[in-house]
């Protein structure tokens, strides 16, 4: 995975993450290690969430990570705070902002738990019995007789 890419799905994952209820400003960089190498903040500000690809000089939090390590956070396989406590990203500064992206990779695991199972179409079972009906309803045509 390439930096844009990386920086594409952020952006796509924080699309569906709501701050609103956010009354602080938060600034997060992240510097990516290794594969997709490059650096992107995160910034909550007015109850909006934004991702650029540049770096962010006075962040609250700089955070160290692998590609793969992130795309593990957007896809909800673990969150910010247990990657952190398992050593999968290094972080400094005021880490107790840390808890305000909780819900970037949680947001797919709650919309999949949400969706509702899809029900198979009963047209088929219907069809059949219409079908059934057709070939029952079948007649031999009648004979005509003629009188002479």
């Amino acid at each position: 995975m390439n930096y844009e890419e990386i920086v594409a799905k952020v952006k796509d994952a924080a699309k569906n993450v709501d701050v609103s209820n956010v009354q602080e400003h938060a600034a997060y960089q992240f510097n990516i290690t290794g594969e997709g190498e490059g650096a992107f903040y995160i910034e909550i500000n007015d109850g909006k969430m934004d991702v650029q690809p540049y770096e962010y000089f006075d962040r609250d939090i700089l955070v160290f990570t692998s590609a793969s390590d992130l795309v593990d956070i957007l896809e909800g396989k673990t969150d910010f705070v247990n990657a952190y406590l398992t050593g999968k990203i290094s972080a400094e500064g005021d880490l107790r902002k840390a808890d305000l992206l909780k819900g970037i990779g949680a947001v797919k695991k709650e919309a999949a738990k949400k969706a509702p199972a899809k029900k198979a179409p009963a047209k088929k079972e219907a069809s059949s019995k219409t079908t059934a009906k057709k070939t029952t309803a079948k007649k031999a045509p009648a004979k005509k007789t003629v009188k002479k």
